[in-house]
């Protein structure tokens, strides 16, 4: 077996309508870490900053991420906060899609979490999937019926 590079990971996300995109995101974070922990972000989170009501009830995408092989633990998110996560579970690393590399949010993140010994780790996007474009082509093939 291969030694992970950090004891303990982390996540968040939504996770709505649970794609090929999510799935990669979990199995390479997985790749890194012995324990990882998945935040997923509550109804009213998602509703508080996207603006838009989630389509998968929170403890329906709780249970489905739970029973993804890489996830060894979910937890309920309704924080933007790193800092915050990072006082309850202690994680070593913090994963994020590589969409996010470079934006002001995730260059503060970044500072924040490495002042503390923790290191961000940005994966590889999966490109042409998003619960955005999900939402748009079932909106699309209900309009053609």
């Amino acid at each position: 077996m291969i030694e992970k590079k950090y004891k303990i990971g982390f996540t968040v996300g939504t996770f709505d309508l649970f794609h090929i995109g999510h799935l990669n995101l979990l199995r390479q974070a997985k790749e890194y870490c012995s324990h990882l922990i998945v935040g997923v972000h509550t109804d009213e989170w998602v509703m508080y900053c996207k603006k838009r009501p989630t389509v998968i009830p929170f403890q329906e995408r709780t249970d489905i991420v739970a029973a993804i092989r890489y996830v060894d633990e979910v937890v309920k998110n309704e924080s933007y906060s790193k800092l915050e996560a990072w006082g309850k579970y202690h994680f070593d690393a913090a994963f994020i899609g590589d969409d996010w590399k470079g934006t002001d949010t995730w260059n503060k993140i970044e500072t924040q979490l490495r002042e503390i010994g923790c290191d961000v780790i940005y994966l590889p996007y999966t490109q042409g999937i998003s619960t955005t474009e999900l939402r748009k082509r079932i909106q699309d093939a209900s309009v053609q019926k």
